[in-house]
């Protein structure tokens, strides 16, 4: 069926939105949530993971309460509670196994092991999804893991600092944590919003509102809360970080939901790999990573297969050959033989 004239140019107009959304949140996500992670506030570091979560989630959660109130949209559930629930859990499990993990490796180092993000979405859309991939998909996926693997081995950490951080097993855990939850995470808001007729700020709210909770409960059952509130009020430049890494966290959301509602989990995947890359190249220039030769190879390998593979899914297939009803050959082969 032909589409309406005029429809590949909205759904350009949508992809360029969505993807500059995507970009410019998140590169100021990742920049201030590595200042507040591993840069000290005094003689002070903030180590307080799930008070970030919490921040987060909560203006996250009254930003969209707020929307659809102005809006005059439901504010029902469409799904099953417990449906948001289990995004917000693995959600909070994947922010919180990100801000961990920067006590252990460099933010360059996670930024590109995010790249293999596709190779869980796959796994969990074969799982949760029964899609099927073709045999360069698994290859591209390959290929990112052995990027990913030469950018994490041969850190400049170790060669200039003497850091072993970067080869801890409990750093490396938490980066497969991330990658783990963060691919069920996108690949269930997924079947969610093909599952029911789900508006994206309802899906928001209800998920961030159980974050909200879950996170706030985590705070109090660690005795964290109060630790993490005198820390802020301590140092009123972290509160100003906080704000921002909140209000870009919460822009995001929006950004993500509306991405992977529109286009799919899998392209959501692809759409994040410039802004890994742009990510790297800020984090390098502002807080000194110094990226060796065999990172920057590292780094051409994950780059080069994931646009690959963008570009292999943008060529436009070839129309069937018309077959001979008679004898079921194309009259392109019984020519040419």
């Amino acid at each position: 069926m032909a589409e309406p004239p005029g429809a590949n140019g909205n759904k350009l107009l949508k992809g360029v939105f969505a993807t500059s959304g995507i970009m410019v949140t998140l590169i100021i996500y990742g920049f201030y949530q590595e200042r507040i992670m591993t840069i000290p506030y005094g003689e002070e570091r903030f180590k307080y993971s799930l008070f970030l979560v919490f921040c987060n989630r909560i203006t996250t959660s009254a930003v969209s309460a707020a929307v659809l109130l102005v809006s005059k949209k439901s504010v029902d559930p469409v799904a099953p509670v417990h449906k948001y629930c289990l995004v917000s859990v693995s959600n909070i499990l994947t922010t919180t196994c990100q801000y961990e993990a920067l006590k252990y490796v460099s933010f360059p180092v996670q930024t590109l092991a995010k790249c293999a993000k596709m190779i869980p979405v796959m796994v969990w859309g074969t799982l949760i999804m029964q899609k099927r991939y073709k045999g360069h998909d698994y290859l591209l996926a390959v290929l990112v893991t052995l990027g990913c693997a030469l950018f994490f081995l041969y850190s400049a950490d170790k060669s200039s600092r003497g850091n072993e951080r970067e080869n801890t097993v409990w750093g490396v855990s938490l980066m497969i944590g991330y990658l783990g939850f963060d691919g069920f995470t996108s690949t269930f808001q997924d079947k969610l919003f093909q599952g029911y007729e789900m508006e994206i700020h309802n899906q928001i709210f209800y998920t961030t509102m159980c974050s909200c909770i879950l996170s706030l409960t985590g705070l109090i059952l660690q005795g964290h809360l109060l630790p993490a509130v005198e820390f802020v009020s301590r140092h009123s430049h972290c509160l100003y970080d906080i704000a921002m890494l909140s209000s870009a966290a919460t822009i995001s959301q929006f950004f993500i939901s509306y991405t992977i509602r529109t286009f799919g989990a899998l392209t959501f995947a692809t759409i994040m790999t410039t802004r890994q890359l742009i990510s790297i190249v800020i984090s390098s220039i502002v807080f000194a990573h110094p990226l060796t030769w065999e990172q920057w190879i590292g780094a051409v390998i994950v780059f080069g297969s994931l646009y690959t593979k963008s570009f292999l899914r943008n060529v436009p297939q070839k129309p069937p050959l018309p077959v001979d009803t008679q004898n079921g050959e194309s009259h392109s082969l019984r020519g040419n033989l």
